[in-house]
């Protein structure tokens, strides 16, 4: 019998071929060998990576976790889940059998990428966009051959999708690339440009006129299959029953405590006190300045009080979204934790259109409505994504620190819980509307897990599902409708409260252990310190031998 393998050797072996079968999510990882690289899921390919992530399995199950020190033993757990995953992914879930949008969402991200991070001269990005656009017709055929039997919302999500990318290719892409000035390699960007937006006008076209009138497939992934997919990707144990029992509970105290804040506003109707609350908003034109003092202070809250470490870096720029990108509210773009050159975050925000008429520029501000827009800055920058990735790049274990293997419940978990403890901690202390759009925030995050559940294991309709989100979580028809359709193709969107309330209750596993030395600071440094991982390996790690459940 042959020795296995140093355990160092077959994660720098596993996360290099991840990187080059998912190139685009590689260069969101800091990994820019394969950006010319568009993502390959002809049928061959699919069945081959099957293939290569069973030998993986195998080498793996060979190094045996006992004979590891204690934190390679941990990440010998994370990636037996993670191959398990992925296998689980292509074999059972087969998403990429059924869903148009996800192949949209691949070209969308890998461009989208390359326009957006300076990490390499813009010539050099620009190449290897035509190289990606240049494979968009064989990502195109993929779909297509691939995609026999699809749901209907699938259908429908997914031309919105497509035409999504297809804008972003026809009139984004030439405006992110606006100052090139090479003409040798502006003319390849627009024959490879033309060439994409061709197939993929044909696979819109498909899709509206062939695969629409016969889609008639179920969208409901089914209990097993739910349970399956969360224990996988996120570590989470529990069954669907055990966990609709604890949203619903959590559902109920929120809007409680929501009731009882809205009332100390003027005693009102909670729905009509948060639509006042709603019309204190940025003047149009101003969204980026607000957010800008607002990140300032939450920086400056950070650095008086014992909190979190921030540590000592490039400060996240706040600016308007890039043309290119304005179909996009709000998003953070943050270098990945293995970038090797110094980069700036990017915390980007859609202001109005001074073009827009004068409802449709209020309508758009009145969703930036500053309890919101706190609530974003935190989740989004501090003490959320972009200080977590500071100290990401600061961990030493390859596993915890790559987003590959970073699950969902513990990434958004820490972002909503940051939420609820900047609150706790006394940031802007009295200011009830705040503490409002907090609890807004929760309660569409918790519908978000009552929703899933009964969506994919239950019989609940897109329509139900709706009319919970409107009534439980007080949102407009229009905003619960997109909720609830959301949680047809992202089933596992309770990733949100439920890693929040597994924050909380490590949080406080943690300060029964610490015998009346609890530091705030400390818990959240020494967590952050041991990178992304599920919430049983950070039990783990903080707690020792007897870490107890994730969740109850």
């Amino acid at each position: 019998m042959y020795p296995s393998e140093p355990f160092p050797h077959f994660v720098d072996a596993y996360l290099a071929y991840l990187h080059e079968q998912h190139p685009s999510n590689a260069s969101l990882d800091g990994v820019h060998l394969h950006d010319d690289l568009l993502e390959d899921l002809s049928r061959p390919a699919v069945d081959a990576h099957v293939r290569a992530l069973s030998g993986f399995g195998r080498r793996l199950h060979q190094i045996d976790p006992q004979q590891l020190p204690a934190g390679e033993r941990v990440d010998h757990g994370i990636l037996s889940a993670d191959v398990e995953a992925r296998m689980y992914e292509f074999e059972q879930v087969r998403t990429w059998e059924r869903s148009p949008q996800m192949y949209a969402d691949i070209i969308g991200t890998g461009l989208a990428a390359q326009a957006l991070f300076a990490y390499a001269p813009e010539a050099e990005r620009a190449r290897r966009v035509v190289s990606k656009l240049r494979q968009v017709p064989r990502l195109v055929q993929a779909a297509r051959d691939n995609i026999r039997e699809c749901p209907g919302i699938f259908v429908k999500i997914g031309l919105e999708t497509w035409r999504g990318s297809l804008k972003f290719i026809e009139a984004d892409l030439p405006r992110a690339f606006s100052a090139l000035d090479d003409l040798h390699v502006l003319g390849d960007l627009a024959d490879a440009s033309t060439e994409a937006a061709t197939a993929m006008k044909r696979f819109i076209d498909y899709l509206e006129t062939d695969m629409a009138p016969r889609a008639k497939a179920s969208f409901r992934l089914g209990r097993d299959k739910f349970e399956q997919k969360l224990k996988l990707d996120e570590g989470l144990s529990l069954g669907v029953d055990k966990l609709l029992t604890i949203a619903m509970r959590e559902l109920q105290d929120v809007q409680e405590e929501f009731r009882s804040v809205a009332g100390r506003v003027n005693g009102g109707d909670p729905m009509a006190v948060w639509r006042e609350a709603k019309e204190q908003h940025p003047a149009p034109g101003d969204l980026v300045k607000v957010a800008q003092s607002q990140i300032a202070e939450l920086l400056e809250f950070l650095q008086r009080q014992s909190v979190v470490t921030v540590p000592v870096g490039e400060p996240v720029v706040v600016a308007p979204s890039p043309e290119f990108y304005r179909w996009a509210s709000a998003s953070m773009w943050t270098p990945g934790p293995f970038e090797t050159k110094p980069s700036h975050a990017y915390y980007y925000l859609t202001d109005v259109d001074r073009s827009w008429p004068e409802e449709k520029c209020t309508e758009h501000m009145r969703d930036f409505n500053l309890p919101s827009l706190w609530n974003v800055s935190i989740h989004e920058v501090y003490p959320g994504h972009f200080l977590h990735y500071q100290h990401l790049r600061r961990v030493e274990s390859k596993v915890r620190k790559s987003t590959f293997f970073a699950p969902a419940s513990f990434v958004e978990g820490w972002a909503h819980y940051c939420e609820h403890m900047m609150i706790e901690a006394g940031f802007r202390r009295g200011d009830v509307t705040l503490k409002l759009g907090q609890l807004a925030e929760a309660l569409v995050r918790l519908a978000r897990f009552v929703v899933g559940i009964r969506l994919h294991c239950e019989d609940l309709s897109v329509e139900q599902g709706m009319r919970f989100f409107r009534d439980e979580a007080f949102l407009e028809e229009a905003t619960a409708r997109r909720e609830a359709e959301r949680g047809t193709f992202d089933p596992t969107y309770l990733v949100y409260s439920a890693g929040k309330l597994m924050m909380l209750k490590l949080r406080h596993d943690y300060k029964e252990q610490q015998d009346g030395k609890f530091s705030l600071r400390t818990f959240h440094d020494t967590l952050l310190a041991q990178g992304s991982a599920p919430f049983w390996a950070h039990r783990q790690l903080l707690l020792g031998d007897n870490p107890g459940a994730v969740l109850e």
